[in-house]
């Protein structure tokens, strides 16, 4: 039986770790085997790659993130995503390719057709099979990173930056909402879990009918 790809995105403090690993619990209760990743990172190379990215100097230009991001997700891909998915399992990712067409693309303002080229040589043909948005207002996400005790360099950008973010998610959710699912996640934590659930077990469910 072939696996399944699930994605979580959204801006900063939209809760993405922590529903990824209630989720990651209640499909193993269930009896699947989930592998559960973060982007950019989840191999050896793609580790040195994110403390780059994240931790890197102040003058790292956006088209060197746009190239170190699709490194990362390149050996990601091939390296993990493409045989945990061909050997049954479960794979949830903390961000993949539409944080990099919101972050690089949108916020950062490079050309679209760029990006997307950059994005469709690392994955080939590896496309979630759903996608999670989770929205929370842009204040809210304000108010979680203020209580964080370090911060990266994207958490690190203006207001101005994280408002084309929240435009550029609802742009491209308009955009394929065949995949992407968006959640209201500014919501008490069990009824955000209940929506996610609800969601992945329909998706289950309709690669079972097949």
């Amino acid at each position: 039986m072939a696996g399944c790809f699930i994605t979580f995105e959204g801006t900063e403090g939209c809760g993405k770790s922590t529903h990824i690993k209630k989720l990651a619990r209640r499909l193993e209760d269930e009896g699947h085997t989930v592998r559960t990743l973060r982007e950019p990172g989840g191999t050896e190379s793609g580790e040195s790659i994110r403390h780059l990215l994240k931790h890197g100097p102040e003058e790292l230009t956006a088209e060197a993130e746009l190239l170190l991001m699709n490194a990362s997700r390149a050996q990601l891909v091939r390296e993990v995503i493409r045989p945990a998915i061909a050997a049954g399992e479960i794979v949830l990712c903390d961000r993949f390719y539409d944080s990099t067409t919101v972050y690089q693309g949108t916020g950062r303002g490079l050309d679209a057709a760029h990006v997307q080229a950059v994005i469709d040589f690392a994955v080939g043909d590896t496309r979630p099979d759903l996608t999670l948005l989770l929205q929370i207002p842009l204040k809210t996400s304000e108010e979680r990173r203020a209580r964080r005790s370090e911060t990266d360099r994207f958490e690190q950008a203006d207001r101005t930056f994280f408002e084309r973010i929240e435009a550029g998610y609802t742009a491209l959710a308009a955009a394929e909402s065949n995949r992407i699912c968006v959640i209201e996640a500014n919501q008490p934590l069990d009824t955000v879990t209940t929506a996610i659930w609800r969601i992945v077990s329909d998706l289950l469910k309709s690669d079972k009918s097949r």
